[in-house]
């Protein structure tokens, strides 16, 4: 579990499922993602977070807000399921409800979660990417000090060729190299 200010990063429970749901199926919230999930495509996404904590020692916390809301949405790591030439590879992830977007939470969390990525699992590098067009996640990219490259940017290898999401942004972060000594 991580905790920040304002959030309390931690593993998923079984009364997360409504609220996830919701998440899923507002097409606000899935603008820029393939399809809005129903209740038994967002169950299973559920457990296959689950499932990767368990198999990889890290996944995709769920979030909530303390004292306000026990689910808010989720923020951490994943390795994704495609071949790509950036791939294999850790991404950072993140996805609110609706009702907590323009706060910084997402930001919030991305940050804590990228300094435990780094401190705590030893990764040497994170990316996330996302449709183009998706200005708010690119916010939080930048905020959390990742980079885009142009020529990183890529198609979708699972969305069909002529989709309107199938061109993607990658940023990247690399480990911050540890800081020399004055007497170095």
């Amino acid at each position: 579990m991580l905790t920040t200010t304002r959030l309390r990063l931690r593993l998923w429970r079984d009364e997360d499922l409504p609220a996830f749901a919701a998440l899923n199926s507002d097409p606000c919230v899935m603008r820029y993602m393939a399809k809005l999930l129903d209740r038994r495509e967002s169950d299973a996404s559920a457990e296959r977070i689950r499932q990767q904590f368990a198999r990889r020692g890290f996944g995709l916390w769920a979030v909530e807000l303390m004292g306000i809301a026990d689910f808010i949405g989720f923020t951490g790591f994943s390795v994704p399921g495609f071949t790509a030439r950036f791939t294999s590879c850790v991404e950072i992830a993140w996805r609110l409800a609706r009702d907590y977007w323009g706060f910084g939470y997402a930001t919030e969390a991305a940050r804590a979660a990228r300094d435990y990525g780094f401190v705590h699992l030893g990764f040497e590098e994170i990316v996330s990417f996302t449709v183009a067009a998706n200005q708010r996640s690119r916010n939080v990219m930048e905020r959390i000090g990742m980079t885009r490259v142009p020529e990183d940017d890529f198609e979708h290898p699972l969305l069909p060729p002529g989709h309107p999401l199938r061109h993607h942004v990658l940023y990247r972060l690399a480990r911050p190299s540890p800081q020399k000594s004055r007497d170095s």
